[in-house]
């Protein structure tokens, strides 16, 4: 495929479907694109979970995130877990499957925590060979997301965006670019958020996560509890002119509000994407 073709065509605006909002999604239509699931809540045998999947999937295009494939584990992927997730693809028919460039865990133990790799050549080999794993499973391109750190490994040997960006070149992979993540996380190393973004290669950033989080002073942790935070929303919008047209979504997975006020926020989005993308084309 030519970088050209890389992308789907983004289908807009979305949220992350939680079950607070499934009466809202399930009793009108809503001002919200396509919904994003977190692929382990209906990795399950069936019951109300499911049954609430298949009845808002009949109304809304959904995407598959998940939080538990420990990409870049030395354990090696878990084949029954791949096996249950292939499941749900079939069931689902996503617009694409995406997951975390972390670990979460070693000998079969889940840390439920998504663990920073050291940005080395042996983990970026590691990285490669389990996604190409992956990707030849479900028959398409999955997409990595960058997560939050709070700490540095000595053994890195590349900066997180060049790790980011080989991966995504050798495993030819797409991008979920997390940008609360960068930023949380350029306030707790001290680098510069923009810096990372510029080296991100747009033709792979299929889409981007919007979310808030906890300030400690000296340092921030992405909580998913907070409404996205005005830096975040500067960082947005240089992505916007920097990836263009990609899908974009609020997370919220604590403390969740009603569906109007992330619909407010939604919209936020909306408006800073195209009002970016008509000076783009101004200029142009």
């Amino acid at each position: 495929m030519t970088s050209a073709s890389l992308r789907k065509p983004s289908p807009g605006f979305g949220l992350g479907l939680r079950p607070v909002h499934y009466p809202d999604f399930l009793r009108a239509p809503q001002a919200v694109d396509w919904l994003e699931i977190i692929s382990e809540n209906y990795m399950v045998p069936g019951g109300k979970p499911l049954a609430m999947l298949d009845a808002i999937r009949e109304r809304y295009p959904m995407t598959m995130h998940g939080v538990s494939l420990s990409i870049g584990s030395t354990d090696g992927l878990d084949p029954g877990y791949l096996a249950e997730l292939k499941k749900l693809v079939h069931r689902v028919e996503p617009l694409w499957v995406s997951d975390h460039l972390c670990w979460t865990g070693v000998h079969g133990r889940n840390a439920h925590d998504l663990l920073p790799l050291p940005y080395s050549e042996e983990a970026l080999r590691l990285v490669v060979r389990h996604v190409r794993q992956m990707q030849d499973l479900l028959g398409r391109r999955i997409l990595l997301e960058n997560v939050s750190s709070y700490l540095e490994y000595r053994s890195s040997e590349m900066s997180e965006w060049e790790f980011l960006r080989e991966v995504a070149e050798q495993a030819d992979c797409l991008l979920l670019l997390d940008v609360n993540n960068i930023y949380v996380s350029s306030i707790n190393h001290g680098f510069d958020a923009l810096e990372f973004l510029k080296h991100v290669p747009a033709e792979r950033v299929q889409q981007i996560h919007l979310a808030g989080h906890s300030d400690h002073g000296d340092y921030i942790v992405d909580t998913h509890d907070h409404p996205v935070a005005e830096p975040v929303w500067d960082l947005y919008r240089q992505a916007c002119g920097l990836f263009g047209e990609a899908a974009a979504m609020i997370e919220r997975d604590d403390d969740i509000p009603e569906l109007g006020e992330l619909v407010a926020e939604l919209d936020r989005a909306r408006g800073i994407s195209a009002e970016v993308l008509a000076q783009l084309e101004h200029a142009a």
